[in-house]
C-alpha cells in the first residue's frame, strides 16, 4: 500500500515541508511515499482528517489549525498537551490519531546546536501559538524562567498555564522594555510576525556571546538577526527550526530514525535560495 502523508492550514502554498519531506522519502528508499499541501481551514479540519483512509500515514499540522489539531487526536504526548497544541499527527495502528508538538524539541535541538548550555536565562518577544512552543524549549533545557515580552499583557498572561504544567515560573515585560529584556538573556527567541520586531533592531544592545533564534525566515536576515549578528551573537533562524521540526515528524511518520537529515537539509536550503 503507498503512503501519504501532508502539511496542513491556511495559507499553505508557501510551505517548504513537501520539499524536505520528499527529499527524506527519497533519500531513505521509501519510493512508494509522498508527501503534499493541502490548504485547511479550523473549521474543515475534523471533517478532513476524519475522512482520510488507511493510507494516510502523518500529517503536519501548522497556523492555524495547531489547536484544533490536539483536539482531534485520541491520544497525546506530554509536551503538547502541556503546550495546549500540535503541529503532528501520527497515525496509530488501530487507525486513530496520536497528537505531537515536534517543535519542542526542534527547538531544543536548534538552541543546543547554537552552543546554548543548561540553565539559561531566556526571554520570549511574543506570546503566540510559537511562544507557547518556545517556553516548552526553555523548560526542556532547565531555564528557571522565562520573560516574556508581548504587545498584549493579557496574550502574556495565557502563557501562564503553559509555564505552570511545564515548572518553568513566567515573568512579563512590557513591549517598551523589550531591549533590556531582550539583552539580558542568554536566549532570545523571537516569534512575533514579520515586521513586529524591525523597530526593535538598533535598540537592544547584544551581549557577545548570546543566542538569538528568530522563528522568521522569509525575509532573511530580519533586521534584528542581523543587528544581532554584528554585535557578535549566534543567530538561528525559522528555517532551522523548519528541518529540526520536520527531522521528528519524519520519523515517527515513516518509523526510519535517524531521518536522512542531510539530503533533508540541502533540499530545503535549496529550495529556500529561490524564493
Amino acid at each position: 500500500m503507498a503512503h501519504r502523508a501532508a502539511v496542513l492550514g491556511k495559507p499553505i502554498g508557501h510551505s517548504l515541508s513537501p520539499v524536505i519531506h520528499s527529499a527524506g522519502f527519497a533519500a531513505a528508499g521509501l519510493f512508494d511515499w509522498s508527501y503534499e499541501a493541502v490548504e485547511c481551514a479550523e473549521s474543515e479540519l475534523p471533517a478532513l482528517v476524519a475522512g482520510l483512509g488507511p493510507e494516510w500515514a502523518g500529517l503536519s499540522v501548522t497556523m492555524p489549525l495547531k489547536e484544533v489539531a490536539l483536539s482531534l487526536a485520541a491520544s497525546a504526548s506530554a509536551v503538547a498537551t502541556a503546550v495546549g497544541a500540535a503541529n503532528t499527527l501520527v497515525r496509530r495502528p488501530d487507525g486513530a490519531w496520536h497528537a505531537d508538538n515536534t517543535d519542542v524539541a526542534g527547538m531544543v535541538r536548534v538552541l543546543r546546536d547554537a552552543g546554548v548550555g543548561d540553565a539559561p536565562a531566556v526571554a520570549v518577544l511574543g506570546a503566540g501559538g510559537t511562544a507557547r512552543a518556545a517556553v516548552a524549549a526553555a523548560a526542556a533545557l532547565g531555564a528557571p524562567a522565562v520573560t516574556v515580552v508581548a504587545r498584549r499583557p493579557e496574550a502574556a498572561a495565557e502563557l501562564a498555564g503553559v509555564g505552570a504544567a511545564l515548572g518553568v515560573r513566567l515573568l512579563t515585560a512590557a513591549w517598551a522594555d523589550a531591549p533590556a529584556a531582550l539583552a539580558a538573556a542568554d536566549v532570545a527567541v523571537a516569534t512575533v510576525p514579520k515586521g513586529a520586531a524591525d523597530p526593535l533592531a538598533a535598540a537592544v544592545p547584544w551581549r557577545r556571546g548570546a543566542v538569538l533564534f528568530d522563528a522568521i525566515y522569509d525575509p532573511w536576515p530580519t533586521p534584528l538577526a542581523a543587528a544581532a549578528a554584528a554585535a557578535g551573537a549566534r543567530v538561528a533562524s525559522g528555517l532551522d527550526l523548519l528541518l529540526a521540526q520536520a527531522l521528528g515528524q519524519f520519523e515517527q511518520f515513516t518509523g526510519v530514525a535517524p531521518a536522512p537529515e542531510a539530503a533533508m537539509r540541502n533540499a530545503l536550503l535549496a529550495a529556500a535560495a529561490t524564493r
